[in-house]
């Protein structure tokens, strides 16, 4: 049975990982500076919905055997790699646009925009094998083996409502801000700053290897 102090201690280190620079702070920044609070809060709900799966799939042995598996790693890291990398793009087109109002960088704007932000969150983390090896890591040393169903979902749940807490307040205090950012000086800029991150993050994924 996990405990309490068990419990927080697993919350701490998630929220010690989610606040590290990584692409799902990236994706929450620009969504939030560029779409609104909303959809800011909409790809933090998908980013971790995506960790929720990875401390699953970590304490089930599933991402043990993807980080285990070369080819399972390489094509998931590839696969991440090129959709950073598609993301830092897009966002540099943006930067580079001349003129006009902000919009949204969405295939499918109208109601469905907060769902696409969150999609675009859930992939950011889904697709990153580095969260694999992160839970791998992590969760076995709060989960004995063997452990109970009910073990691994409080856990899930704890990882779940840390990035949540984390991630809806970077998006809430730059949604708040919305107002310089959509400046569009500051907006070309943080266009260009998180493409040149998400691009920087996806070759940096690209070229990382099992440890």
């Amino acid at each position: 049975m996990t405990s309490v102090t068990q419990v927080v201690a697993f919350g701490g280190v998630v929220m010690l990982g989610a606040m590290s620079p990584g692409p799902d702070f990236a994706v929450v920044v620009r969504r939030s500076a560029i779409s609104g609070r909303l959809y800011g809060m909409a790809a933090a709900l998908g980013i971790s919905v995506g960790v929720f799966a990875w401390v699953v799939a970590a304490a089930t042995g599933v991402a043990a055997l993807l980080a285990a598996s070369a080819l399972a790693f390489t094509i998931v890291k590839i696969v991440g790699a090129a959709y950073l990398l598609y993301l830092g793009v897009k966002a540099w087109r943006a930067a580079l646009r001349k003129g006009g109002e902000p919009r949204l960088e969405l295939a499918d704007p109208g109601k469905r925009s907060s769902w696409a932000a969150f999609v675009e969150g859930l992939l950011t983390n889904a697709l990153n094998p580095k969260a694999a090896l992160f839970f791998v890591a992590l969760v076995p040393q709060f989960v004995s083996e063997g452990a109970s169903m009910t073990d691994t979902l409080t856990l899930s749940v704890i990882a779940l409502a840390g990035t949540v807490l984390w991630f809806l307040l970077v998006a809430n205090i730059v949604g708040a801000l919305r107002k310089v950012f959509a400046r569009p000086a500051v907006r070309k800029a943080i266009d260009g700053l998180t493409g040149a991150a998400l691009i920087a993050l996806g070759v940096n994924l690209a070229i990382a290897t099992r440890p």
